[in-house]
């Protein structure tokens, strides 16, 4: 991503587009951010930073590489710690490469308490790591006094415990708290009984025989085939296309779930009656968050809870690893390995921090004890999940996009060592059983959501215990001829494409590999032989183009045949004015009625169609072709024929065509071959997504559908799933976590699932759901296999 130009780079930022939009990917291209620590969580929070694309990362660290860094630091090696390299300049050009788009700085400055820190003024973000909680405090404390806030961010892995830390200012607003697509609802009614004529009800029963509708205050929508809207009460919508109540049309209101199919909209009973169609639009709103500094939030902390089985732990990790800065603090080191001293003047310190709490949980001494024994390292795979959390929360900092981490987020693998504690060493060797019963690590991503699933045999249920929804298919007719939504008409032109592009030429190929000549197959038809594909492919043979001139007029033909005539016999069938035998109208929402397109040579959007399919068709026909010269003969007429059954006089007319291609010296060798495309997303030189762009706007305008852009399309053409490091990183980390519980055999209630969303943020840890059994007879059961 050019600095100066604010272009993104599709090769490089595809899937991340997708998930954080143009608008926050140009915030963060204009950004800058200080970053201190590069052991293993600060390099891991370096790379996702620098592939997300900020447009500068300043990279801090004092130290020298040690042994320690070669277990959780992937960019340090040995021989960078026998020469006694500094680790930030070992690091610098291995997070440089990553990104080109990236200016990578290097640091090695001391900061303490009494070092000026005016110099982070030039930073949109400051995160720290490795970093004394006095000079934590200080820095925040800074951060939050600037106008505008410098984003301020801490992060540590203490072994088998994490935190993260988070004040973007008093004051930080939000410009799309859960980056979801904005919820399309079609409307089946609005309507609503007025409350003061309720008690009238049995009256009114008994008086009429047919039901009376009525607006009121509150109106009711009811959503199209009772689909869940998705809605939560007080966010905001706006309408369009409804007809009867159209003073709503415009409009923004304020929502009141009901059901998961019905929400109120307020008062509708000055409005004209409601008759049919309506599309309601979910507004998305800015959302403003409040933070306090670090001071105030050591003693009363707003922790984000991601294990509901034991609520409890992020008070007792906060306490524990305050415990821990105290000791570092007056001790100036890390409580020692396996020392039961420390340990134990940990526990004290931990009570003590405890009882300075506003709202206090029993103290942990299991977990402070695994604290104290373990601090001094770091896990690699949480250190890896937690750098994808806080990095996202970098970005959200950046860009305010998706909502904030509020403020703490504690997060630890206790049950990676408990299992251990009685463990012989040569146990921690891969065990045979387990890895010949095949375990299954299933993880996945897309977007900013995660997940993860263990899967072991005759411990856990099985993977096909639970599935995922059917992806839901849109119907032929739908796509056909009553399209509702720009997926439909992106669906229609991919069909299109595959038709036209794909299948056809294939088909060509497929015959004349099977049959050598042209004279053998009239001769066979004149036969009155059956010869599966033989009207297309005489039909593709008797209009195949030669020069490019004719691929434009092709692509003008077709123009006419999508955009025009399609239309024109649609409305023929189905007037505007046709009802259903019920008495309602044929055309009313979801369907739309189309409008034909006459072809205009100066509208951008026809003019694309018309270059993007005549390419196609070159590269189909083997045509060399220029884009220079696009000149349509408006003249130039399909010849008419009406559908038939394969019949005589179907089969004269291809007859009649193959006898002309061949008289006229058409059918060569090079005739009898086509190059059939097949669809590529990813390669923007080739022309497909344009073509699909063109024709699905092009259709869309013809349904009065909103219009997509050329990047939305490719997503939904190309079924592409949006990605970002955070998520991946995230995910891998926490994969690696159940690994080592799976290698060291460790039992059913060590396991984990987790599924998160980093937009919101959410973070759910849940305990694995037991294998089933099924009791045969008295001590027999059968598992279920997994």
């Amino acid at each position: 991503m050019a600095a100066d130009s604010m272009e993104i780079d599709d090769t490089l930022y595809s899937r991340q587009r997708y998930v954080l939009g143009d608008s926050a990917m140009q915030q963060m291209a204009q950004s800058h951010v200080f970053l201190s620590g590069m052991g293993g969580l600060g390099v891991e929070m370096a790379k996702n930073i620098v592939l997300a694309g900020v447009k500068a990362l300043t990279v801090h660290d004092t130290k020298k590489c040690e042994t320690w860094d070669l277990g959780t630091n992937f960019f340090i090696c040995e021989d960078d710690v026998q020469n006694q390299r500094k680790r930030v300049e070992t690091v610098y050009p291995r997070i440089a490469e990553l990104n080109p788009y990236v200016q990578v700085n290097i640091s090695t400055a001391p900061i303490d308490t009494t070092t000026d820190l005016s110099f982070l003024k030039q930073y949109q973000c400051v995160i720290l790591t490795e970093t004394r909680l006095s000079l934590q405090k200080k820095i925040n404390e800074f951060c939050h006094s600037q106008q505008p806030p410098i984003k301020f961010i801490s992060t540590d892995v203490y072994g088998i415990c994490s935190r993260v830390f988070c004040d973007f200012g008093d004051k930080f607003e939000v410009s799309d708290p859960t980056g979801e697509e904005p919820k399309e609802i079609f409307v089946q009614n609005i309507t609503q009984w007025l409350p003061d004529i309720l008690s009238e009800l049995p009256f009114l029963l008994h008086c009429f025989v047919t039901l009376v509708v009525f607006q009121s205050n509150p109106g009711v929508v009811t959503c199209m085939d009772n689909r869940n809207h998705g809605l939560q009460s007080g966010q905001l919508v706006t309408f369009r296309e409804v007809n009867g109540m159209s003073e709503l049309n415009g409009t923004t209101r304020q929502i009141t779930a009901l059901s998961p199919y019905t929400f109120s909209i307020g008062d509708t009973s000055h409005l004209e009656a409601y008759t049919h169609g309506g599309i309601i639009v979910q507004i998305k709103s800015p959302k403003t968050f409040y933070f306090e500094k670090m001071e105030k939030q050591l003693s009363d902390p707003s922790c984000l809870i991601v294990d509901f089985s034991k609520p409890e732990a992020p008070l007792q990790i906060h306490a524990a690893l305050l415990a821990v800065d105290m000791f570092r603090e007056q001790h100036q080191r890390m409580p020692g390995i396996g020392c039961l001293q420390d340990a134990d003047l940990l526990l004290k310190l931990t009570e003590e921090v405890n009882k300075t709490l506003v709202n206090k949980a029993d103290v942990n001494e299991d977990l402070v004890k695994w604290v104290s024994r373990t601090a001094k390292g770091s896990l690699p795979p949480l250190a890896a999940a937690v750098g994808g959390i806080a990095s996202q929360e970098v970005l959200k900092a950046l860009t305010g996009k998706f909502a904030p981490l509020q403020q703490w987020f504690y997060f630890d693998a206790l049950e990676v060592v408990k299992a251990l504690e009685t463990t012989a060493c040569e146990e921690f060797f891969p065990s045979r059983s387990v890895s010949n019963q095949r375990p299954l690590l299933d993880s996945g991503t897309m977007g900013t959501k995660g997940h993860t699933e263990i899967i072991v045999p005759n411990l856990t249920e099985s993977y096909n215990s639970h599935r995922d929804p059917p992806e839901e298919e849109i119907p032929f007719c739908t796509l056909k001829s009553f399209p509702a939504v720009i997926e439909h008409t992106i669906q229609w032109a991919r069909d299109k494409f595959e038709s036209s592009f794909t299948h056809k030429p294939s088909i060509y190929n497929t015959f004349w590999q099977i049959y050598s000549s042209a004279e053998e197959v009239l001769q066979r038809m004149q036969a009155r032989e059956s010869l599966e594909g033989s009207f297309q492919v005489v039909k593709l043979l008797s209009r195949r183009p030669t020069h490019w001139s004719q691929c434009v007029t092709l692509a003008r033909l077709k123009f006419e045949k999508y955009f025009k005539r399609k239309a024109v016999q649609l409305l023929h069938s189905f007037p505007l004015d046709t009802r259903l035998k019920d008495g309602s109208l044929f055309w009313q929402s979801p369907k739309r009625p189309p409008s034909p397109i006459l072809f205009d040579m100066t509208d951008a959007l026809h003019f694309n169609f018309i270059v993007s399919a005549a390419r196609l068709f070159a590269s189909v026909y083997n045509i060399s072709y220029t884009e220079k010269k696009i000149e349509t003969d408006e003249s130039a007429r399909k010849p008419d024929q009406t559908k038939l059954a394969v019949s005589s006089e179907e089969e004269r007319e291809a007859i009649g065509q193959l006898e002309e291609a061949i008289a006229a010296a058409a059918v060569t060798k090079d005739h009898l071959q086509m190059t059939p495309v097949s669809f590529e997303k990813d390669d923007d030189r080739n022309g497909h997504i344009d073509f699909i762009t063109a024709a699905s706007n092009l259709r869309a305008r013809m349904y009065n559908i909103e219009a997509a852009d050329r990047l939305k399309t490719k997503r939904i053409a190309g079924k592409i799933i949006p990605a970002i490091a955070t998520s991946t990183a995230a995910v891998s980390g926490l994969v690696g976590l159940e690994l080592i519980k799976v290698v060291g055999g460790f039992s059913f209630d060590s396991f984990k699932n987790c599924f998160f969303n980093l937009a919101i943020p959410i973070i759910v840890f849940t305990e694995t759901a037991e294998v089933k059994r099924t009791q045969i007879r008295c001590e027999q059961k059968w598992l279920e296999s997994s």
